[in-house]
């Protein structure tokens, strides 16, 4: 079998995994204030939101993803080499903070993951609109992760940074909500993870800065720095070895 097919197919499983990695590590981020203040069952909360996972791509279009495929670095120096090895650090560092119960971004970690890559290897690849197929597959994947949940996350993120209350919730979710339809509107790729955890402490200041349990908001945004970094390091070495190998 060609090595490049071979290539190409291991890139697109890659592509599939790290959406359902997105789905379930930030299915937290849309379900945790729903949960924790008990307005949804946590079964209805996934299924809403795998629901609308699935279809955000007709509101929204493809302009976050245009975006990380085509700026985020120099389109002569993108090849299947160097998105597999992305996609291997965005994975990678997607289960380390899971597992932590972190709360970070899928997002800002391809980033991260697919600059890692390219700074250690170079090769062409030209650039294209994302078809049809790729965005169902990809919505599909990160639906599907969705249902699996992200329990660790919402714990962190519905109970562990503040309490909350109905009314608390749906502020947090607002607020949130605007953020994103603004950015996503303009191709900017910003963190469903950023804005609702940031807008949980924003509810939880209003009551008293006592409220917020900055220890925790602390090690969010640790995590939140070391982001890029660690998805760019641990795809730098994939990179690497891959260059090697082949």
């Amino acid at each position: 079998m060609d090595l490049s097919l071979v290539g190409i197919v291991a890139v697109i499983v890659l592509a599939l995994a790290f959406d359902y990695t997105n789905g379930f590590h930030d299915a937290a981020n849309s379900i945790a204030t729903v949960v924790s203040t008990r307005v949804l069952s946590p079964r209805w909360a996934v299924m809403w939101t795998a629901f609308f996972n699935f279809i955000a791509f007709l509101v929204f279009g493809t302009h976050v993803g245009n975006t990380i495929a085509k700026d985020v670095v120099v389109q002569d120096v993108l090849s299947v080499g160097v998105v597999f090895s992305g996609l291997v650090g965005a994975i990678g560092w997607n289960l380390f903070t899971f597992c932590a119960g972190l709360p970070t971004s899928s997002s800002h970690a391809l980033v991260g993951g697919i600059a890692g890559g390219a700074v250690a290897r170079f090769g062409p690849l030209s650039a294209a609109d994302v078809p049809l197929w790729v965005v169902l597959a990809a919505h599909t994947a990160i639906a599907l992760g969705t249902l699996s949940g992200g329990w660790r996350i919402v714990k962190t993120l519905g109970s562990r940074i503040t309490r909350l209350q109905p009314v608390g919730g749906m502020a947090a979710e607002t607020a949130a909500a605007v953020t994103l339809f603004a950015a996503s509107a303009s191709g900017i790729p910003v963190s469903t993870t950023h804005t609702i955890s940031g807008a949980i402490v924003g509810v939880g200041t209003v009551h008293r800065m006592s409220a917020v349990r900055w220890s925790v908001a602390a090690r969010v945004l640790w995590a939140w720095i070391l982001t890029i970094p660690g998805a760019f390091l641990v795809a730098a070495v994939c990179s690497l070895l891959v260059q090697a190998v082949t």
